[in-house]
């Protein structure tokens, strides 16, 4: 076994994987804690107080400021390690506004839930920083810092306040390291694809104006709904004829109202949805395009529009250096690795990229459910492939680590 090249040695190596399967009881036992208490974003500080109870109380006190710092208002990182360039780990602390329907003993019962895996991934994140804590200052360990981060779920994102915040610059993280459960891939199955894997995501708002009147009198009216429903129609051809077909795009409507009485022609109608694209320049390029058809499209029912876009998260692109490296300790470590899983869903982890090499990997798990539903619920062994594949990700960032200037401190796109 030769291993990945200027990877930590084998016998680190091994004893890593070691320390982190003597953790993952406990972490198991953390996740379902978790899960039963979840809380939504912007209101992530009892999540936040019990995963740090379940961190390492005995840390250096030579880091930089203290041990834990507090960011992005209910957010923390904890570094463990010693002094130098650092490896951060992200952990998302926020559940989803949803009424958990598992019928688990452990489900939660407050009307929020960890519909998106969140349980899961805090509790690998814990089981990696114990286990490397474990090591001391064994040779060859790079600092880790466990960035939990708040409001991923939502916008602004936690993790735009993080990078805003200037913490991964004063730890000099180099690299960032994330993993998230995916139902559409098998259990022991990896996704580690290098270049873009998540999509850039917008908001936008579409208000569509004309004059009421009665039903039964149309003709003395401009019709708002009917002008929408024509704009959403020719919204969706911006997808099949203006976008390159090689350019993953989605435009979803998500809500639309008009009107108060069925036997009334309404003033307006107004709809809200997201634009998704996998390319900065063309995701530009849609905002004018999309606005020009609503407004021109509009216009033609003898109506007005009015639309407005809402930035969120840029395209999520996975360094393809870190994705090769750590394809390469998973396949070591038994894993199948898949290379070319790629979603329109989007994350707001793609801000880490702004300041840092970046990893977002995608871990398959057996659900008869998906993300965001009420039945989603990923078996206890999700924390240990969760925590196998972010020590990947942090074994094969240490090359860089090493050998890299600091990343530089980039106020975050988008």
């Amino acid at each position: 076994m030769t291993g990945v090249q200027g990877a930590p040695g084998a016998e680190l190596r091994a004893a890593l994987r070691a320390a982190l399967r003597r953790e993952l009881p406990a972490a198991v036992a953390l996740r379902r804690e978790l899960h039963a208490a979840p809380n939504v974003s912007g209101e992530e500080g009892p999540t936040l107080r019990r995963v740090l109870a379940a961190l390492p109380a005995d840390l250096p006190a030579d880091l930089p400021g203290s041990a834990v710092e507090h960011v992005a208002t209910t957010g923390a990182v904890l570094r463990v390690g010693g002094p130098g360039p650092a490896v951060g780990v992200r952990g998302e602390l926020d559940a989803l506004p949803i009424v958990e329907r598992t019928g688990v003993p452990w489900a939660a019962v407050n009307g929020a839930m960890h519909a998106c895996g969140h349980d899961v991934h805090l509790a690998a994140v814990v089981a990696l920083t114990r286990a490397i804590a474990s090591q001391g200052n064994a040779e060859g360990l790079v600092p880790l810092l466990a960035v939990l981060q708040p409001r991923e779920e939502t916008f602004p994102s936690g993790a735009l306040d993080v990078v805003a915040s200037g913490v991964l610059g004063r730890h000099d993280v180099r690299a960032m390291i994330g993993a998230h459960v995916q139902p559409v891939l098998r259990e022991g199955t990896i996704a580690c694809t290098p270049g873009p894997v998540n999509a850039a995501s917008d908001e936008f708002k579409v208000i569509v104006k004309g004059s009421e009147g009665h039903a039964a009198y149309p003709h003395l009216t401009r019709d708002p709904v009917l002008a929408m429903a024509q704009v959403i129609v020719a919204a969706q051809q911006l997808v099949s004829r203006a976008a390159d077909p090689m350019a993953p795009t989605v435009v979803t409507f998500g809500t639309v109202n008009a009107g108060t009485a069925p036997n009334a022609i309404p003033g307006e109608a107004v709809a809200r949805g997201t634009l998704r694209t996998m390319s900065q320049e063309w995701r530009e390029r849609l905002y004018r395009r999309f606005t020009q058809v609503a407004e021109d499209t509009a216009r033609a029912y003898g109506c007005n529009a009015v639309v407005e876009i809402f930035p969120g998260e840029p395209v999520l692109v996975n360094d393809p250096r870190l994705a090769a490296r750590t394809g390469e300790l998973l396949r070591e470590q038994g894993w199948e690795v898949n290379d070319e899983l790629r979603s329109c869903g989007a994350d707001d982890f793609a801000r880490y990229g702004d300041v840092a090499a970046s990893l977002m990997m995608f871990v398959g798990v057996d659900t008869e459910s998906g993300l965001h539903s009420p039945a989603f619920l990923p078996a206890d062994s999700a924390v240990g492939a969760v925590a196998e594949a972010l020590l990947a990700g942090y074994l094969a960032a240490v090359p860089g680590v090493v050998s890299s200037r600091p990343a530089p401190c980039r106020a975050p796109a988008g």
